[in-house]
């Protein structure tokens, strides 16, 4: 299960694990680019796309009783999607601040909400957070976001201490600066173009370069294989050595 799954690093997951011949569960607005998804893999019934506004706490309940009704168990939850407003304290208005609260945080929370019965029925499950650099203390236009990256920190070793009891293992990858859609269509607002941003992050990342969207997916194929049985309340920084 994959919140998120449509776009990004959540898409390159989603067909990791569809060559692994994993039934796959995701999400996103946009029906359109989702039913898109589903139609172009030929193993469609291993895959179930959910229109899903995150800010709407009950269709995220949705989102997994469809999932269950499809799929009948959960083994796997990678949380992926996210918003990243650009925005500092002075700067934050309280529709900003809610958004990314609601997103980031909310969403997530209250998706586990479920899923955590489900897998504890189950004696088994994995859980895996996408986090952020800006975990730590953020760059000074990255505050709300730099909050919620925190706090689903402290959400995953929550998980992981008082879970593990259940079968039930949580991690927190750190994924570092990134040429998602997303980032991109962001940097476009600001006038900087996919090749200026290119050299402008070979400047600042010690390793010389960006990720691409496959680098952290091999990191997350571990943890929902069974190779990571026993590893619980981990931090794994795919950065390429970047530290805000």
């Amino acid at each position: 299960m994959i919140l998120g799954g449509a776009k990004g690093v959540g898409k390159e997951i989603l067909k990791s694990c569809l060559r692994k011949g994993y039934n796959v569960s995701f999400c996103g607005r946009d029906s359109e680019l989702g039913d898109k998804i589903v139609q172009s893999h030929q193993n469609g019934d291993n895959l179930y796309f959910h229109q899903l506004d995150l800010n709407n706490i009950q269709e995220i309940e949705n989102f997994y009783k469809q999932t269950i009704k499809r799929f009948k168990s959960i083994d796997a939850l990678v949380l992926y999607a996210g918003i990243t407003p650009v925005s500092s304290i002075i700067d934050t208005e309280e529709d900003i601040y809610d958004s990314v609260f609601n997103v980031n945080l909310k969403a997530p929370y209250f998706l586990l909400k479920h899923v955590l019965k489900s897998m504890m029925d189950a004696q088994t499950g994995s859980i895996i957070f996408f986090g952020s650099a800006h975990m730590d203390y953020g760059e000074i236009n990255r505050a709300p976001y730099a909050l919620t990256k925190a706090t689903l920190y402290t959400l995953s070793n929550h998980i992981a201490h008082h879970y593990a009891k259940f079968g039930i293992r949580s991690n927190y990858l750190v994924m570092g600066w990134t040429n998602t859609e997303g980032e991109l269509e962001l940097r476009a607002k600001e006038g900087i173009s996919e090749e200026e941003l290119k050299t402008k992050v070979s400047n600042h990342i010690p390793m010389g370069r960006m990720l691409n969207s496959l680098d952290p997916v091999p990191a997350v194929m571990h943890f929902i294989s069974d190779e990571s049985a026993m590893t619980t309340g981990s931090l794994i920084r795919i950065t390429g050595g970047e530290y805000i």
